[in-house]
């Protein structure tokens, strides 16, 4: 670790603010494209970890549904230091056992430190949730006036919020957590994926520390 990148996590150590406990990483295919990508991706949540995160939340978006299967069967490989769960669209990766993609989640996926999601947009999941909800009433399992917010948030594929949302090289988020995401703080860097380096994940994190949080007050 460099000399700046000591002095950033001495400045995280020793700041009064708790850091963030839930991060989201906010990726696109063609960042995962790039040379180094997944090495990147596998230091990103060994850093969020290391400074304090317990769990990390990484979304991928897709333009090009045919690559989903190859980005999620690289996605499983990744190195990190806590159990991952990683789904996707509906189509299985061919050959690979313990497949969770799409659908139902095998029970317990919501609860793992790391999830990841390849081409699960906010809009879709959304939209799914409430189909569900729909259904529900359909049987008679609860009325129309019954729903809340938690109705929402329990058939959300990971319904836990984070607290910081690190998108890298445009001050654009994309299709992510639409719901999740609405009281989390945002972190937008200029600095492309490839070139995300740990002094980049501290300065995010004490840019949170920094913040007066008011969820939506």
């Amino acid at each position: 670790m460099g000399l700046y990148d000591t002095y950033l996590a001495t400045r995280h150590r020793l700041h009064d603010a708790e850091p963030p406990a839930h991060v989201a990483l906010v990726l696109t295919e063609r960042d995962l494209l790039a040379d180094g990508a997944f090495d990147t991706l596998s230091s990103a949540i060994g850093w969020a970890f290391e400074y304090g995160a317990e769990r990390v939340t990484v979304s991928v978006s897709v333009l090009d549904g045919a690559v989903a299967p190859t980005l999620i069967r690289e996605l499983r490989r990744l190195d990190v230091p806590a159990e991952t769960v990683v789904r996707g669209p509906d189509a299985d990766v061919p050959g690979e056992a313990g497949s969770d993609l799409g659908g139902d989640s095998a029970a317990g996926d919501a609860d793992a430190p790391v999830r990841i999601l390849v081409g699960l947009g906010g809009k879709a999941e959304f939209a799914g949730a409430v189909r569900e909800l729909a259904n529900d009433v359909a049987a008679g399992e609860i009325t129309p006036d019954a729903i809340d917010e938690a109705d929402v948030s329990d058939r959300l594929l990971f319904p836990e919020e984070p607290d910081l949302v690190i998108k890298t090289g445009a001050e654009r988020l994309s299709d992510f957590a639409i719901w999740q995401s609405v009281y989390a703080e945002l972190y937008f860097t200029d600095v492309n994926w490839r070139d995300f380096r740990r002094r980049e994940y501290l300065r995010a994190v004490l840019d949170f520390q920094d913040r007066q949080r008011r969820f939506g007050r």
